[in-house]
């Protein structure tokens, strides 16, 4: 069964709602210049409400080693997704240090970024595969050419983000055969404000598969 993670959730309602929709992980955004940013103390609060079966994912961005600290002794989460520039050496310190799962974002342009992924290899637990950053580093709500993924050899556990939606979640499912799929704006009203209609029909339609 693939795997569904709900990003950029800032209220106890869009929680629950994922939460009984079925999705496998919640992210929580620390990052202060996108619309879905929870600061520190909101995020602790709203990782009380997630229940266990469900993993909360802490999203950071180039962060000092103060902060990540910081975020991680406060918010506890299960998993810390990186979506900057973080080095190898940088995630499989973390990794080290916390005890705590891994992830790194990285943006597909083509072929050659899979093989970029490979410095990853053993440096973190799952590499997401999303659309290339513009003006923030993820939640642009824009696709990239899937197809760049068939017959990837991944030797790392991997997930889909990049304008996912309930439209074409099951597609992408189909396509790329993916582990994890990743959504954010896809799911939203508006920037920032995610809509309970759209996260179970999203869950809906990637279980279908």
């Amino acid at each position: 069964m693939t795997k569904i993670k709900i990003c950029g959730l800032s209220t106890p309602e869009t929680i629950e709602a994922a939460v009984n929709a079925g999705a496998t992980h919640i992210g929580l955004v620390n990052y202060q210049k996108s619309p879905r940013f929870v600061s520190v103390a909101d995020a602790a609060r709203l990782r009380q409400t997630v229940p266990k079966h469900v993993k909360t994912v802490l999203l950071l961005v180039n962060e000092t080693a103060e902060n990540t600290a910081r975020a991680i002794g406060a918010i506890k989460p299960d998993i810390v997704q990186f979506h900057g520039g973080e080095t190898p050496e940088w995630t499989s310190l973390v990794r080290k240090q916390t005890g705590l799962e891994v992830w790194r974002a990285l943006g597909v342009r083509d072929a050659a970024t899979l093989e970029k992924s490979r410095r990853f290899e053993g440096a973190v637990d799952r590499i997401l595969f999303d659309s290339p950053a513009k003006a923030l580093p993820g939640g642009n709500g824009e696709t990239f050419r899937w197809d760049v993924l068939a017959g990837f050899d991944h030797r790392t556990p991997w997930g889909l983000a990049g304008g996912l939606t309930p439209d074409n979640v099951a597609q992408a499912i189909r396509e790329t055969r993916t582990e994890l799929v990743d959504a954010s704006s896809g799911l939203e009203s508006a920037p920032g404000v995610k809509d309970v209609d759209r996260i179970a029909a999203f869950c809906k339609a990637a279980r279908s598969v």
